[in-house]
């Protein structure tokens, strides 16, 4: 296949069909993900192609879809989960806190569990609630997972048959605004990046835009708007927030002296704070100002109708790095 423009759903599917191709034991399993393809097509095609025993329609029932993923895990299997909408996952948030992520450490290092689990999140489509949530800090949170989340469709492609071949527990996050988003790929290729590094998308020196998922273009588009009054911002995509990629923050932030943190889910007790904290005690003498975050608000996830009201958009975060700068 030749270098072509892909969104990232296309861009998705064809990593799963070739984890599917590459490894008999990769199974992709979810509510509608077979005959369907999913409400967003990312599983369209692989049910025809694969069959009931690789692509597997399950019930209505995330904690028992993940409990099934964690038993096919323990016998040699690769199960891809997919959770259809970001507000779905709480049923399944036993399974996983308390066995995925900790069956591991449980055994002693004798157990391994593949489980790449799929999560479609964040807002700006226009869904109503239990659709649109941004809920990565609480797995952020828990030990023994892996947690990433692509901001492009070449990242998303690679990162998906990534975190497929791992041996931990991946939740997958794929900010579902950027479903439709386009970029050139080769996917006979291979990976640029390691899984777990953030990447600077946006060379600067004066500060530090760091966000990851559907804010890094948010960020990049602010940084274009910044440049045309001179100022040259550097925009730190984090790829992967758990584990974080520290010492390409560190670096970026120590040469800029300036740092906002950029993230749709709310600011209180956001991933942004942890952020915060880390980048203070590691550049704290080149700091020239507080670090900043910019996020959303304190408040369950609004109306459609209303939505862009409390999503971060361009002037909210270019508000950040005016009041960043200032000092």
């Amino acid at each position: 296949m030749a270098v072509e423009q892909f969104t990232m759903v296309k861009a998705l599917n064809e990593a799963l069909r070739r984890s599917l191709d590459e490894n008999p034991k990769t199974l992709v399993m979810g509510e509608d993900v077979g005959r369907l393809g999913g409400v967003f097509r990312v599983t369209d095609g692989l049910h025809k192609d694969f069959g009931d025993e690789r692509v597997i329609d399950t019930p209505l029932a995330e904690s028992g879809i993940v409990g099934t993923a964690i038993g096919l895990a323990l016998r040699g299997y690769r199960p891809v989960v997919e959770i259809q909408f970001d507000g779905f996952v709480y049923p399944a948030f036993d399974q996983i806190v308390t066995q995925l992520a900790k069956m591991h450490a449980r055994a002693l290092g004798q157990v391994r569990l593949p489980v790449t689990i799929r999560i479609p999140y964040g807002g700006g489509i226009g869904a109503v609630e239990h659709h649109s949530e941004s809920h990565e800090a609480y797995f952020v949170h828990t030990a023994g997972l892996k947690v990433v989340s692509p901001s492009n469709p070449v990242d998303a492609h690679w990162m998906l048959r990534q975190a497929i071949a791992s041996d931990d527990p991946v939740i997958f996050l794929e900010p579902k605004r950027r479903y439709w988003d386009k970029a050139q790929l080769d996917p006979t290729g291979s990976p640029l990046h390691p899984l777990h590094a953030a990447r600077v998308v946006r060379p600067g020196r004066d500060l530090t835009l760091i966000a990851y998922g559907p804010m890094v273009k948010v960020c990049l588009e602010a940084a274009d708007a910044a440049a045309e009054e001179g100022r040259q911002i550097e925009v730190v995509d984090l790829r992967s927030l758990s584990p974080i990629d520290f010492d390409t923050v560190a670096e970026s932030v120590a040469r800029t002296g300036r740092a906002v943190v950029v993230h749709e889910a709310p600011v209180f007790m956001g991933l942004g704070a942890e952020l915060a904290a880390r980048i203070t005690e590691r550049c704290f003498y080149s700091l020239e100002a507080p670090v900043l975050r910019v996020g959303g608000y304190h408040a369950p996830y609004p109306p459609s109708r209303v939505e862009e009201t409390y999503l971060p958009d361009l002037d909210r975060v270019l508000d950040g790095v005016d009041r960043a700068l200032a000092f």
